[in-house]
């Protein structure tokens, strides 16, 4: 929402905060494959996002995924957002395991710009590594931060730590807001509105396909709601979804099935969706 309000006059950065080294705090938990589902199936209640309820054969922990994302940061500057979009949606709607090298080199092998073999390379090396260690410990200084404040900081390893959904937003004369943990759109912008209120502000479009062809990586359905919604307007996920089959039927847009939703592009442009066609071949056969 943000992206296509202000496109380039922001700056973004992504930060990955490492959950868990291993999986041994999951266990101790008794965190299962099972109740990693049924936590999921919640999330796509509440927000709506594509999630497969399927149950994974195993749990894994979530270092290597950002190694990854950092790797082809450091490699290829700008490429960690289209990496890490990659990695959500596998995660989400595939067995991916991102200890296991191999899906990790077929989910990222659909990604372009980037060289999945390269990235499974480097998610080890001493400088991928540092870099790691630098983005948890930047996620790590929400103690008595307004994030804290609002209970929505973390904290699962002694250290009060921002979670993965904040956005913190700086000006170059150093002032500083913060939005954390998850948060209306409308949130967000009221921050950008006090901290540089010249900015130039883009309307909603009147159907999707602008949207589509300024989100090259795809759209799920209810993200294109959310865009289609004009201020504090709540998103109408069954009129996009008709503003969306009426593109599919005029090939304007194409859609790509996906965890019981999809992911809806412009006509013959779906980067970084090669692992989904690879998913959907598997189920086929």
């Amino acid at each position: 929402m943000l992206e296509w309000r202000y496109g380039e006059q922001l700056d973004w950065k992504l930060v990955l905060v490492g959950l868990s080294e291993d999986v041994s705090r999951y266990l101790a938990n008794g965190y299962t494959p099972a109740r990693r589902t049924i936590g999921q199936l919640r999330f796509r209640e509440r927000y709506g996002m594509p999630f497969v309820a399927a149950v994974k054969p195993g749990l894994s922990p979530s270092s290597p995924a950002c190694r990854a994302v950092i790797a082809a940061r450091r490699q290829w500057p700008g490429s960690e957002w289209r990496v890490f979009r990659a990695l959500q949606l596998a995660n989400f709607n595939t067995p991916l395991l991102f200890d296991d090298g191999e899906q990790l080199r077929a989910v990222l092998s659909g990604v372009p710009g980037v060289d999945a073999e390269q990235i499974v390379a480097l998610i080890d090396a001493p400088e991928v590594l540092s870099d790691y260690e630098h983005d948890k410990a930047l996620t790590r200084t929400a103690a008595g931060s307004p994030t804290e404040f609002q209970g929505k900081a973390g904290n699962t390893d002694g250290a009060v730590r921002y979670t993965a959904p904040s956005v913190v937003f700086e000006t170059d004369d150093g002032r500083r807001l913060e939005a954390g943990g998850f948060q209306p759109v409308e949130a967000y912008d009221v921050l950008i509105a006090n901290l540089n209120p010249r900015l130039e502000r883009r309307a909603a479009p009147d159907d999707p396909a602008p949207l589509l062809e300024f989100f090259e990586f795809g759209l799920a359905t209810q993200e294109v709601a959310a865009l289609l919604a004009s201020g504090n307007d709540r998103p109408d996920r069954d009129a996009a979804e008709v503003a969306l089959l009426e593109l599919l039927a005029d090939g304007r847009a194409e859609r790509h099935a996906l965890g019981g939703d999809a992911l809806w592009t412009a006509p013959g442009c779906a980067p970084g969706l090669g692992w989904l066609a690879a998913e959907a071949a598997s189920a086929r056969r």
